[in-house]
């Protein structure tokens, strides 16, 4: 039945009126119907000792002034008209269940297809249950899931708290069917999108995120670049005071710790900018495994960093894998080398040949 051509009648208005405080299609609604009163017939049918093919079709002829129905057995072009006398008062307690169920997944259908348009964006949700697989968070008119290798390792989470978490994908189960929006607070692209939400020149596109490295709960790393003229890319992402940074770092873990650097082509630059908070790091050697850096004696721990996590994302960012030595241990090195003595080789001497030893005379000649 078209929702369309139904007049202002109580059975029209009734479905106007779920169709409206659920948030889905009118159609939706009367489709949910005829479904469960063929549902509902089947049942019936069978409680009664009736066998019902289950590849045969059956249809709902809906009264669009009465909401009175008819089911009709389907053969071909043939149709024959099987509603069991009374069947009104059965069906109305048999399909109500049916009906609410698929009112139910048309409505969820309806969410699920908003928040697939918002994949990748940020949501403000709340906090409504955790146990050791998976955290439940509301958002809004929906249910979100946040599985555990998405949660932030060093991160607690308890009900009515409030988070921003990215929307990283729907999930959709092959044997059931079921779709779940699944959330994250540790994939790197959710620092990028607080960017963008707290710095207008970021969602303005005047300022690029280039690259990211993250450790969530510990430390990000993002590089940043601008071909304005006169636009200062670090100093944007800061703000003034450091103000930008600080909203952003307020949606983030309370321990984590962003590194704001210039993005740069080339590459030694960009690799000692990228042990920041360090400072004079340079390029020694760079090879086809690792790319070998010497830093200051004072500033060795700062470019390390805690458990060595500073040089594990500055090699994540640089796409290189750094060594960090201290200038010292480099000139003592190239000390070394120099005051080294150089060793001569001896001249091999010749083997003197040994006198041949003289047969013994055997006793027949003495």
């Amino acid at each position: 039945m078209d929702i369309k051509k139904l007049p202002k009648t109580e059975f029209a208005a009734a479905v106007a009126q779920i169709a409206g405080e659920r948030g889905i299609d009118p159609q939706s609604v009367v489709n949910a119907v005829e479904i469960a009163l063929v549902a509902a017939y089947k049942r019936d049918a069978k409680d009664h000792g009736q066998e019902i093919d289950e590849e045969q079709e059956f249809e709902v002829n809906l009264d669009s002034y009465t909401g009175e129905f008819k089911v009709y057995e389907v053969d071909g072009e043939d149709k024959k008209d099987v509603t069991p006398p009374g069947f009104g008062r059965i069906a109305a307690q048999t399909a109500k269940q049916v009906i609410v169920q698929h009112i139910r997944e048309s409505e969820k259908d309806t969410i699920i297809a908003e928040y697939k348009e918002r994949i990748g964006t940020i949501l403000n949700g709340t906090v409504l249950r955790s146990d050791n697989y998976k955290v439940t968070i509301g958002i809004g008119k929906a249910e979100a899931i946040m599985p555990r290798a998405e949660q932030v390792r060093k991160e607690e989470y308890h009900q009515s708290q409030k988070l921003s978490v990215l929307l990283k994908e729907i999930k959709i189960d092959e044997e059931t069917g079921q779709k779940d929006i699944i959330v994250s607070r540790s994939d790197p692209k959710l620092v990028v999108e607080l960017f963008r939400r707290e710095v207008p020149e970021v969602s303005a596109e005047t300022v690029e995120i280039k690259k990211i490295a993250r450790l969530p709960g510990d430390r990000t790393k993002i590089a940043v670049a601008s071909d304005q003229p006169g636009v200062d890319p670090v100093g944007s992402c800061v703000g003034q005071k450091g103000i930008r940074v600080q909203s952003v770092l307020r949606e983030l873990p309370p321990e984590e710790k962003v590194d704001i650097i210039p993005f740069s082509q080339d590459f030694e630059t960009f690799v000692a900018q990228s042990l920041s908070p360090a400072e004079g790091a340079k390029v020694v050697k760079k090879d086809k495994t690792e790319t070998l850096v010497s830093v200051p004696e004072d500033q060795l721990a700062l470019s390390i960093g805690e458990g060595g996590d500073n040089v594990r994302l500055a090699s994540q960012l640089t796409e290189t894998e750094i060594r960090v030595i201290s200038e010292e241990e480099i000139k003592k090195t190239a000390k070394k080398t120099k005051t080294k003595p150089k060793t001569k080789t001896k001249p091999k001497s010749k083997a003197k040949s040994k006198p041949k030893s003289k047969p013994k005379k055997s006793k027949k000649e003495k």
